[in-house]
């Protein structure tokens, strides 16, 4: 499947979902990594108007585990979950966009390790993600 097709059927998949609340787009694949953008505004923010750690693991997430799915695992006959995520922020954001991209660690039968960066339109680093992947057999 060709790059402009993988991004289409992704970003088809955010319809009706916590990906399309927060506005995130998938932007760019390649053999080993897979990124995604999300707008930085009001619905994103915590009380205090910056970016909601929340929804920064929400596109994290939604990155790596997309990423295990779509580049890794084969999806008519088998489903990938997320078993653990752990995130640290290292800069705060108030407006603009970040975009993460997911890179695998380790690539097993039925576990993946993905490293996955935030970063701001001016490529400072927002925060580091670890995301660890199950891939089951579907029922």
């Amino acid at each position: 499947m060709d790059k402009q097709k993988i991004l289409d059927k992704l970003n088809g998949l955010n319809r009706n979902t916590l990906m399309e609340t927060l506005n995130i787009e998938f932007t760019n694949v390649g053999d080993n990594f897979l990124t995604a953008k999300m707008p930085v505004t009001p619905k994103v923010h915590q009380p205090f108007g910056l970016l909601h750690g929340g929804a920064t693991a929400a596109l994290a997430e939604t990155v790596g585990s997309c990423a295990s799915g779509f580049l890794f695992a084969d999806t008519r006959t088998q489903i990938v979950k997320g078993l653990e995520l752990s995130i640290n922020h290292v800069k705060s954001k108030k407006e603009g966009t970040v975009f993460a991209t997911a890179k695998p660690i380790h690539k097993g039968k039925t576990t993946h390790l993905w490293e996955i960066r935030i970063v701001d339109e001016d490529e400072n680093l927002i925060s580091v993600c670890k995301l660890t992947n199950i891939v089951l057999d579907k029922k």
